[in-house]
């Protein structure tokens, strides 16, 4: 295996056990939507992909880190995947495992691949998203598939029972074995239609990186990173108004990473940042990418919430907001895509513009409908609201109805402190 030549650097075992480390968290997911590619199967692949990251603990200490490791990991998992057929088809017709293994494919790229997009992931989130799968099950199959995000993990963010998210991931691969579901890029005529469901899987996977469903850490960095990059790749292949829409978006809100946590790693909201930490870079190209989208016409609702990012993005300071341009943007994304999750945050941007007891009655509204009762943001911004009209009480129980349903220890520590500081 030319991939297995080694740097002819000698580190000591320890560090590259570490490196090992860092390899698997950064190229795991790239090596495994390779080896989908290579061995057809999503079982066969997450298989291969943990036997080669094993010969890669066993081997690398001892014999050097090789010149590019994820080529090495992907031709060592395609040779134990080949060495397991082979293994476990013993007693089979030796013709018959003769054709499987000759069916797996070499390490060279298929013909004219290069033509449509150099990037299995982009190929695996597109067979995650195909139309013969219900949309619940594209979503998590793109998490635990594309992500690598734990059933546990997915099952948190849906509110699902985690048994019952596996059996929904389950069934999700056997409908692609069985119905010969290809791994490719759909064909032109194809990729508008199959559009809405890959923006929406990329987007809640953004979001998952952006704001955590769970966990200790205020952002995970790797997710909302390959939602970018997939929403770079996927606008080179189709610069539709929505694709750079949703790409403008990711990009406005990732500006912000930075001022959003203290440097203790607490929550800091969007009123009270450091708009001085604020990537410029990212700012200055999503505005563009908004503006584009915008005048094309054909917009969608991931455009409209580009365009609220972007008002945000261009105020020096948070006194400086349009806020009668965000409530107006609002209005027009609930006439395109009505929610009850919109609906609050138009009701917030209203408190904003019009004062804390105009978005407390809409807020209200909304729970009065029992939508959005297990939504801790719902009630996170009821709290504020609440305090800021000096009804200490209805904030207190408020706060503690958030705290309650919220799975994040950032979030869970600001509602705290918030909550300390109500007046006795």
């Amino acid at each position: 295996m030319t991939a297995g030549l080694t740097t002819g650097v000698t580190k000591p075992p320890a560090d590259i056990r570490e490196q090992a480390a860092n390899i698997y968290r950064a190229e795991s997911r790239r090596v495994f939507a390779t080896l989908v590619r290579l061995l057809g199967d999503f079982d066969l692949a997450e298989e291969a992909l943990h036997d080669a990251f094993r010969a890669a603990l066993e081997q690398w200490p001892r014999e050097g880190l090789p010149a590019n490791p994820r080529a090495w990991l992907v031709s060592a998992g395609r040779f134990k995947a080949i060495d397991g057929i082979r293994r476990n088809a013993r007693f089979d017709p030796i013709d018959d495992v003769a054709e499987e293994v000759e069916g797996i494919a070499d390490d060279a790229a298929l013909p004219g691949e290069s033509e449509v997009i150099e990037d299995d992931r982009l190929r695996l989130i597109f067979t995650c998203c195909h139309p013969a799968l219900a949309p619940e099950a594209q979503i998590a199959l793109t998490l635990r598939e594309v992500c690598g995000l734990a059933t546990e993990e997915i099952a948190q963010a849906f509110l699902l029972p985690a048994p019952t998210l596996a059996q929904r991931i389950v069934r999700a691969k056997a409908k692609i074995r069985d119905a010969r579901i290809p791994y490719q890029v759909p064909e032109a005529d194809e990729l508008a239609e199959r559009l809405a469901s890959v923006l929406r899987v990329i987007y809640l996977v953004f979001n998952e990186g952006y704001l955590p469903s769970s966990g200790q850490s205020l952002t995970r960095v790797d997710l909302s990173a390959e939602a970018i990059r997939l929403g770079r790749l996927l606008a080179d292949l189709l610069p539709e108004p929505e694709v750079e829409g949703l790409l403008a978006l990711m990009l406005l809100q990732e500006s912000r990473r930075t001022a959003r946590a203290s440097p203790e790693g607490e929550l800091v909201l969007l009123p009270d940042q450091d708009r001085s930490l604020w990537n410029r870079e990212q700012i200055v190209e999503g505005v563009a990418l908004v503006e584009r989208a915008l005048a094309s016409r054909r917009f969608g609702p991931y455009a409209i919430q580009g365009a609220i990012a972007a008002v945000h993005a261009e105020a020096t300071t948070a006194d400086a907001t349009d806020w009668d341009e965000i409530v107006g943007l609002y209005d027009a994304l609930l006439r395109m895509e009505p929610s009850p999750v919109i609906e609050l945050n138009r009701a917030v941007a209203v408190a904003m513009r019009d004062g804390p007891a105009a978005g407390l009655a809409l807020v209200d509204a909304i729970l009065a409908r029992d939508e959005l009762v297990d939504y801790h943001l719902a009630h996170a911004a009821r709290a504020d609201l609440c305090r800021r009209l000096e009804r200490y009480a209805d904030a207190r129980t408020a706060y503690g109805r958030a705290m309650a349903l919220t799975r994040q220890e950032p979030e869970r520590r600001f509602l705290e402190r918030r909550l300390a500081g109500l007046p006795a």
